[in-house]
């Protein structure tokens, strides 16, 4: 029972963060979507931070997952696409975090420690599946070049969510961001590599992005 309830009060405050904006909900606010005492919340969780962090460990524990490049071979454009999907579908999943990033990492240096680890792993992948790339003749790039874009997807990744709302000239947590707006980031990021494809494989990947164009 009290897992039960420790899972459910996570499953409730991720739900309320992507909702509101991670500053806008106390634990007043969770404790009374659950029904369920002040009292009784704290049993489980000290504070807001301390849920903030658990909800941070699922969120990294997944995007370690995403970030798995192929071990045994030679990646392809579809293990790009494949990526892509899975890191922006955990992004939208945890989106509070994009969000409110430099909020909540400022306040919290255990957690900005663990993002600038998922920051490195991310990029070492990108650098990775670019290099695989290359090694397989699928692109043409330098080792500056590779590294270089890998930089760029990261940086277009990470700020997507705060560059869309910026752009709409609104306030940065009453926005609410749309499965379009991902769909429009894996856009961008996989057409960051299409000046260093072959002309046929430059086709293939406009195929595969066309599914995720505006």
């Amino acid at each position: 029972m009290a897992r039960r309830t420790k899972d459910r009060i996570l499953e409730v405050s991720l739900a309320m963060f992507n909702a509101q904006g991670e500053p806008n909900v106390t634990t007043n606010h969770i404790a009374d979507e659950l029904e369920i005492s002040p009292g009784n919340l704290y049993y489980h969780f000290r504070n807001k931070e301390n849920i903030v962090e658990h909800i941070f460990a699922r969120f990294e524990a997944r995007m370690d997952q995403a970030l798995l490049v192929p071990d045994n071979r030679l990646p392809t454009l579809e293990d790009v696409w494949l990526q892509l999907h899975m890191v922006f579908e955990c992004m939208w999943d945890y989106r509070f975090l994009y969000r409110d990033l430099v909020d909540i990492l400022s306040r919290n240096r255990k957690l900005r420690a663990h993002f600038a680890r998922i920051l490195a792993r991310a990029g070492a992948s990108t650098r990775d599946v670019l290099t695989g790339l290359a090694q397989a003749g699928i692109v043409r790039a330098t080792a500056d070049e590779i590294r270089a874009t890998a930089e760029n997807v990261l940086l277009v990744t990470t700020f997507w969510l705060n560059f869309n709302a910026v752009r709409a000239s609104g306030d940065l947590h009453k926005i609410a961001p749309s499965q379009e707006d991902l769909t429009h980031g894996i856009y961008q990021v996989m057409l960051l590599i299409a000046p260093f494809l072959r002309d046929a494989e430059r086709v293939h990947l406009n195929t595969l992005a066309q599914a995720y164009r505006r």
